[in-house]
């Protein structure tokens, strides 16, 4: 998640909004940057300054980043959505961009620089949205640096619709002062297609099991009463979630993937409730409002 060098030179700053792995970001889909007073460090002005730098660096011409910069010859040159990468580094220029804190010491030439690259961004996230039969629907976790199909990138995450990362992107969108048609149109289509793939009557339990390593074992039970949940990968064409252990083949049923693939990955949340239960209805009533 353009992590190496960026967290040895940009320090706790830029940890809270762009490098944060799944297991520091918890439940928790974007984390707030901490509000550091930077006049009382002569150091992590600089440090910021320079992991700022390899940021704007590291966005493709197209507007996209990739998982790691500089590029490497393998999945991680793509355009990557996954685990919110993108739009953590797109939030941590819009803020300083605009100024906010704790960015408000940024100067003016980066602040433009990073305005720029942040529309750049958003021009990419519409361009990538997936059409299928002609309707816009949603995003890959990682789409091709050049022609934008979704692509592979561990032997367990494949082409698909992602039921996780689409939410920060149509999240992101939504977040933009004066959106124009094309923005509000992404967000809609987004929205639908979420409402159309959510799963309910489901419930995703860790069941002990001391035979198992770790001593559970992860299961889907069917709950009449369980919130609606959503699966990570949706197969593009079929909307049906996907699921692969390291093999990489594609199964229809996450108990038919092995064990440590089962339960050390996120298979199914309810990322999208936040979404489609408060943002977007009150973003629906704000923008028609105007």
């Amino acid at each position: 998640m353009l992590r190496g060098r960026l967290l040895a030179v940009a320090g706790s700053l830029l940890l809270g909004a762009a490098a944060l792995t799944p297991a520091e970001q918890g439940n928790s889909r974007v984390a707030p940057p901490p509000q550091l007073e930077m006049a009382n460090s002569p150091t992590l002005p600089a440090a910021f300054v320079e992991g700022f730098d390899y940021l704007l660096a590291a966005q493709y011409p197209n507007g996209g980043w990739p998982h790691y910069f500089p590029l490497r010859a393998d999945y991680s040159r793509h355009i990557t959505f996954n685990d919110d990468a993108m739009v953590h580094v797109m939030e941590v220029l819009r803020d300083a961009a605009a100024g906010k804190a704790p960015y408000a010491f940024v100067d003016s030439p980066r602040r433009a620089r990073a305005a720029d690259a942040v529309s750049r961004g958003v021009k990419l996230m519409l361009a990538a949205q997936i059409r299928v039969q002609g309707r816009l629907t949603a995003w890959c976790a990682q789409h091709d640096e050049v022609t934008l199909e979704p692509r592979k990138a561990r032997t367990y995450e494949h082409p698909s619709l992602s039921g996780r990362e689409s939410v920060g992107v149509a999240s992101f969108l939504i977040s933009i002062p004066d959106p124009d048609a094309a923005v509000v149109a992404a967000v809609d289509a987004a929205v639908a297609w979420l409402r159309e793939v959510r799963l309910e009557g489901l419930r995703v339990d860790d069941r002990p099991d001391p035979a198992l390593p770790g001593g559970f074992d992860r299961v889907v039970v069917r709950d009449p009463a369980a919130p609606p949940i959503w699966a990570r990968f949706y197969e593009i064409g079929t909307n049906r979630p996907i699921f692969s252990g390291r093999n990489s083949v594609v199964r229809y049923d996450m108990a038919e993937i092995e064990h440590e693939r089962r339960v050390n990955y996120s298979w199914y949340g309810s990322w999208a409730a936040p979404l489609l239960d408060g943002e977007y209805p009150e973003w629906k009533r704000t923008h028609q409002e105007r």
